[in-house]
């Protein structure tokens, strides 16, 4: 075989390698699911605390409150799917129903499309700015640093690309009102691109009805920050995508 001809051979091996892989990125990239709410509630506040003495006497009093935190919000579930083979105009040829979900939940504030090639474990710096976006700042004890200070959290994929254990700041919401470390991790990412309405992506490792935070089944759980600025009355809207896997 001459060079010309090897040449030609190993250019022709390049390109179908690289259609394959693509093509395998493309089906594997997280996708916008239909959504279903079922309810949305929140906490009561208490009523006031009767306190009585009489008169001519001092009272020194402990008093412990506990309050909404309104610089949060969370969102849980479940999740089915199925996997097909279509065409662009989304006829199928063929389809399996999934008997059970691996794979992610992601939310992000920006209404661009995440550059998922590209997203990767988010940083301080990344996540001050987001803190600074969204009025975060003034509360250390509950802004984004605070609460996602851990690296924690298995090995997934995203698309193609490995995410190594425990290489991303993360945290594991509640089971059962009580803190755990074994289920519902969420890790939060960075697409590394600039928008407009923020570039931090929230992960949700997906369980398979593990018993959440309230003691019913759920495959995922997950916090986001609402704006934290003292005069905020609006709500800010979160864009979901899942990954079956």
């Amino acid at each position: 075989m001459n060079t010309f001809k090897l040449n030609r051979k190993l250019v022709i091996m390049a390109m179908m390698l690289f259609l394959v892989c693509s093509i395998r990125f493309a089906f594997s990239t997280p996708v916008g699911p239909a959504a279903t709410q079922v309810k949305n509630e929140t906490r009561s506040p208490a009523g006031a605390t009767l306190i009585n003495t009489s008169g001519g006497s001092i009272t020194t009093l402990k008093l412990n409150a506990t309050m909404q935190n309104l610089r949060w919000k969370a969102y849980v579930g479940n999740v089915t799917g199925s996997l097909v083979l279509d065409n662009a105009g989304n006829y199928s040829i063929y389809e399996w129903e999934l008997s059970a979900v691996t794979g992610e939940v992601y939310a992000t504030r920006s209404q661009d499309i995440v550059q998922w090639s590209t997203l990767d474990c988010s940083n301080e710096t990344h996540m001050i700015n987001e803190e600074i976006a969204i009025d975060h700042t003034d509360n250390p004890d509950d802004n984004i640093t605070a609460t996602f200070s851990a690296k924690d959290h298995d090995e997934f994929y995203v698309g193609t690309e490995l995410i190594e254990e425990n290489s991303c700041f993360s945290l594991h919401t509640f089971v059962n009102d009580s803190n755990q470390s074994q289920d519902f991790e969420e890790i939060i990412m960075y697409d590394g691109t600039t928008h407009d309405n923020g570039d931090i992506v929230y992960a949700s490792l997906l369980e398979q009805d593990a018993m959440g935070f309230d003691n019913q089944p759920y495959d995922f759980q997950m916090i986001v920050p609402e704006n934290g600025g003292s005069t905020w009355t609006g709500s800010t809207p979160y864009y979901f995508y899942v990954e079956l896997t």
